[in-house]
Parts: structure tokens; sequence; C-alpha cells
């Protein structure tokens, strides 16, 4: 089997970790595996030169777009697809400004995170998309760049949406509408 280089697998939830990298090892990579932001700036300071990288979005209450510039410092050649369970526009936008080349949402299997490491996800520019998003939807990109601007904070997010703080983490608590 072909070997695609070092991939670094960073997330927080053990089990999804452990077959996620065996699925990928399958696929010709090199895993290594890190559940926390401590232990995989350990690993990077240690010498470890990442080819690509599967960071999750949120490990251990720690944003992962905060292991972006330390991945690319490595190795600045590095291919990156964030993860996440809670998917928004602004958190994607945030992730590929810093240097991501995907963005998928859990639940994710290994070919579609394979796929949007290994080939080229340029967007097509001759189609305009045909639905919009739906107001719940919007509401909740609104919320995420809010909570975002205010550094995760609910209490200044809350005040900032005026909002009630009970009601503004029952919305936080559901899952993001669909588009």
């Amino acid at each position: 089997m072909e070997n695609l280089g070092n991939l670094l697998l960073v997330d927080d939830d053990a089990v999804l970790a452990r077959v996620l990298a065996r699925a990928l090892a399958a696929r010709g990579f090199a895993v290594q595996t890190a559940d926390s932001v401590a232990a995989c700036e350990a690993m990077l300071g240690g010498g470890y030169v990442p080819d690509f990288a599967v960071l999750d979005l949120n490990i251990a209450g720690q944003s992962g777009l905060k292991l972006i510039e330390q991945v690319l410092g490595a190795n600045v050649q590095c291919d990156i697809v964030i993860l996440t369970g809670y998917a928004s526009i602004t958190t994607a936008v945030d992730a590929i400004k810093l240097g991501a080349r995907q963005y998928l949402a859990k639940p994710v299997d290994a070919d579609t995170v394979a796929k949007a490491l290994l080939e080229d996800q340029s967007p097509d520019l001759e189609t305009a998309p045909e639905e919009t998003y739906s107001v719940s939807r919007l509401e909740w990109e609104h919320i995420q760049r809010v909570l975002l601007e205010n550094g995760s904070n609910i209490s200044a997010t809350a005040r900032a949406l005026k909002m009630h703080r009970r009601t503004l983490q029952r919305k936080l608590a559901k899952r993001p509408a669909r588009e």
C-alpha cells in the first residue's frame, strides 16, 4: 500500500478518533492521534511534522482553530480539515481564513475525510446556489457569529443579542437548523 504521508488526528472523542484513525490508516495514511490541545502542541513541539491534519473544532472545550497556525508552523504545506458537530458558516469561514483546506460536519466517514484531504475542492463558480437558508438557520448563524465575537462568553453574547441568558443557552443546546 502506498504511504500518503503523516496525518495528525486531534479529537477528544476517543471512539471516533480510534475508528477514524484505523480507517484512514487502511487508506494509506500514517496516523498519529492526540486527544487534547496540549497533547497536539506537545507532539508538534517535539518535532512531529504532519503532511495532513484532521482537527476537531471543539476539543474538550477548547477551539481547534487555534491549532491551525501551529500545524502550519510545523509544515506550511499541511492540508488541514476541520471536523465539527455544530457547523456554522462563521466558524467555517474562520477555519478557511486561518488555512484549513476543508470544513466537514460530523458525522463523517473516512472516505469523505480522505477525499477532502486529497482532492481539489475548488468551488463551482459557474452555478449559483438555488436555495436560501431558513429563518431558523439564519438565526443560528447570527448567534454563532455574535458568540464568536464575544469569545464564547454566554452572558456577554446574551447581552449583545438582547436575549435572556437561559434562552440563549437553550438555543445553543439545540443542533443547528438544517439549510
